[in-house]
């Protein structure tokens, strides 16, 4: 009786494991993309996550849809480089890792244990959108996902991985976190796909162009960081996560620095030039100031007149705001504002002092000069 117990669950573990099946499994590998588990065996500490409510499964009727165990989202916690976070992962092989009413349930669970915890919440994106057979449930777990990534905001990072197609009800939610990473040529987030585009408008337009990473961190602003492959996005998260404290409450994590705070940088006085009204870099000035050269650029090409990220000083995390003169003469708009006001509300929720160094014109002599050129 024992022995037949233990076989069973050993079963079922092979099959919670196992995904959508083999098949759906070398789908996902043929697009060059990794499966739900394989990412956050990447992103995670070896040996370090603890997955939740690993067998649960859809309510629908089993006639209807073969059930799988997991419901299209893997969801639990773990380490990254010591820290303790908490992570959700849609499985694309999984029903195309839609979002059905237990699935759901299971992302708002692991939400609220973040938020209590006082922990990083990262999600791994990679989904088609609401599980349109379940029709007013699906979306009701959307509600639910939205009112927790308010409820999260300022208080514990969020953090969002976009890795694939994230349509309809999935895309809002990215759009709450505090930094969105979307994987070039893979990473896509739109509310409605080309064909209604094409059949409203009658235009026609590319997955990419409509809501690829290159439009999302150029045009829209959604995307804060831009990665070549999957693995390079992974690495991205693990960096930005150690300028961040586990939530509100925290101090971000100092590190030790072999760059001397005294130091004196003889080539500043170089980069500035004579005439003030010549451009120059000031992501120069910024990598002469900061520990070991290393600045680490948020929203890099969106609105690139102004310029934030983080780095450090003596160790400590900082958040660094600057006028770009290469770009409009480092004159603010709306796009600019915006953006360098975002990253000022999310430093003053983590206790991250901010750095600004200001080199901006007159926006009417800006003005002026566009008109007449």
């Amino acid at each position: 009786m024992h022995e037949d117990k233990s076989e069973k669950l050993y079963e079922m573990k092979k099959l919670a494991e196992a995904g959508g099946g083999q098949e759906k499994v070398d789908v996902q590998h043929s697009k060059g993309k990794l499966t739900a588990r394989e990412r956050i065996d990447l992103l995670l500490d070896e040996g370090s996550f603890v997955e939740l409510d690993k067998y649960v499964t859809h309510r629908n009727d089993e006639s209807e849809t073969k059930k799988f165990f997991g419901d299209g989202v893997i969801t639990g916690f773990g380490k990254i480089n010591g820290r303790k976070i908490f992570v959700y992962a849609y499985d694309f092989t999984i029903l195309g890792g839609s979002l059905g009413e237990m699935a759901s349930k299971k992302i708002v669970k692991i939400m609220d244990k973040a938020i209590k915890v006082g922990a990083p919440l990262i999600g791994i994106l990679d989904s088609g959108g609401a599980r349109i057979q379940e029709g007013v449930m699906s979306l009701d777990g959307y509600g639910d996902i939205f009112y927790r990534n308010t409820t999260a905001s300022g208080i514990i990072p969020q953090i969002t991985a976009s890795i694939g197609p994230c349509a309809g009800g999935a895309v809002y939610s990215p759009a709450m976190t505090d930094f969105v990473i979307m994987v070039e040529n893979v990473g896509q987030m739109f509310v409605t796909g080309p064909e209604v585009v094409k059949e409203v408008l009658s235009q026609d337009v590319s997955f990419e162009e409509l809501g690829g990473a290159i439009t999302h961190s150029t045009k829209s602003g959604v995307a804060h960081l831009v990665a070549s492959n999957e693995y390079d996005c992974m690495e991205k998260i693990k960096k930005l996560l150690t300028y961040l404290p586990q939530n509100n409450r925290q101090d971000p994590p100092t590190l030790e620095s072999n760059d001397d705070p005294n130091r004196l940088d003889s080539n500043l006085i170089n980069i500035l030039p004579e005439n003030p009204y010549h451009p120059y870099d000031i992501k120069e000035i910024i990598l002469n100031i900061v520990d070991n050269h290393d600045f680490f650029e948020i929203h890099e090409t969106f609105a690139s007149n102004i310029v934030v990220g983080f780095a450090r000083l003596g160790g400590r995390s900082i958040g660094i705001i600057a006028n770009q003169p290469m770009i409009l003469a480092g004159a603010m708009d709306i796009d600019s504002s915006n953006k360098s006001a975002r990253f000022i509300r999310f430093c003053d929720s983590f206790n991250i002092p901010i750095v600004t160094l200001v080199d901006t014109p007159d926006i009417c002599l800006v003005l002026i000069k566009n008109i007449m050129a």
